[in-house]
């Protein structure tokens, strides 16, 4: 009966997964050239260091300073393997002095996992399309708080100078700390990316970056910003832990941003997410007209389609299964806060201009108006 059902499964034509780079456009002749580099000098047999490799941890210094304002000394960076895990290693140290922390709603929920393995209680703020409720902020107990201020995950939405300003205000008045998780800021395209929350007040702030959303999932790079006391505890505490990311990787990556191709790979694909973007969104709207919504277009590499129409999202992934088309809940994201209409999530990173046109229509036949 297996055989049988692996036989009826319907065959995926096109698969909108998130979290895909573009293949076509990355740099392989260049990342292999390097990492032959790298492969053949005498570094490469070692272990590395516990938190990271000094020449990478210059490089993102530079690159940070340069691209978000965050004025970060190489020593106080550190490098891990996912967000996940380096949130894990943070909080063993942040449980001593906080109990709970307060997260976005909706929000990563591999954040909200990684904080509830630690044991840490959660305290919801509630976020919509338009951006956060802080005025809810001030009710809650907790001094600590995870947000996604460039790239609200999964609405899009970014925050405010203003609201930045004043969630700083409000760290510091707690005396508390926000950890700022800016994990694909690159791709913004109406305007200029605003300053990082780190650019503006530092030391309550732990700035989370990565290179898997920008350049390569599978290379999994992560780092991040810790201020004084932190970063004390944090070097106290895995000083004899060995480093949990590839050191060929770090080295490479070193290497990569030296030679200037890191901010060419970035200029370069802005551009060409910014023309799937903007061709992903006029399809869906072209298809599907006033029955549904786009959301989060200005920035990052899917999308969010609401439909205004009553049913419930797995009956339009199961729908569009049907058709070929593979897509994306949202409902994981959300804790209380949840959504009036079903919200599909859809990445284009990896797909051509006609796999995204045919996708668009596939889902068309899939849903009729919805």
């Amino acid at each position: 009966s297996q055989n049988k059902q692996t036989d009826t499964a319907p065959q995926i034509i096109i698969d909108f997964r998130p979290g895909a780079v573009d293949q076509t456009h990355f740099p392989l002749k260049i990342w292999r050239r390097l990492s032959n580099q790298m492969l053949a000098s005498e570094k490469s047999y070692l272990y590395g260091e516990a938190f990271g490799e000094k020449c990478l941890r210059e490089q993102i210094a530079a690159y940070l300073l340069e691209s978000r304002g965050v004025k970060a000394d190489a020593n106080s960076i550190m490098i891990g393997s996912s967000t996940q895990q380096m949130l894990i290693y943070l909080g063993q140290i942040l449980k001593n002095d906080f109990s709970g922390i307060i997260v976005e709603d909706p929000g990563y929920v591999g954040a909200r996992e990684a904080f509830q393995l630690q044991g840490f209680t959660l305290e919801t703020l509630p976020v919509y399309e338009t951006g956060a409720d802080f005025s809810a902020l001030h009710q809650m107990n907790e001094r600590l708080i995870y947000v996604t201020p460039s790239h609200h995950s999964p609405y899009g939405v970014s925050m405010s100078i203003q609201e930045r300003q004043a969630l700083i205000h409000w760290a510091a008045k707690k005396d508390g700390y926000i950890l700022e998780d800016d994990y694909d800021s690159e791709f913004r395209y109406t305007q200029q990316p605003f300053p990082a929350l780190a650019s503006i007040h530092s030391e309550r702030v732990i700035y989370l970056g990565n290179f898997s959303k920008s350049f390569l999932p599978g290379i999994r790079l992560c780092y991040m910003v810790l201020p004084e006391p932190i970063l004390q505890r944090y070097q106290h505490r895995f000083h004899q832990f060995e480093s949990t990311a590839s050191l060929l990787s770090q080295l490479t990556m070193a290497e990569f941003m030296k030679e200037g191709e890191w901010t060419r790979h970035i200029k370069r694909m802005r551009v060409v997410y910014k023309r799937k973007m903007q061709h992903l969104a006029a399809s869906v709207k072209h298809q599907f007209g006033h029955h549904v919504s786009v959301i989060g277009e200005q920035s990052g590499l899917y999308i969010l389609v609401k439909v205004h129409e009553n049913c419930s999202e797995e009956s339009l992934i199961q729908r569009a299964l049907e058709y070929g088309v593979k897509v994306y809940p949202t409902a994981l994201y959300f804790v209380n806060n949840a959504s009036d209409h079903p919200l599909i999530k859809l990445g284009f990173g990896h797909l051509g201009f006609d796999d995204i046109t045919h996708g668009v229509q596939l889902l068309k036949q899939a849903w009729g108006t919805a």
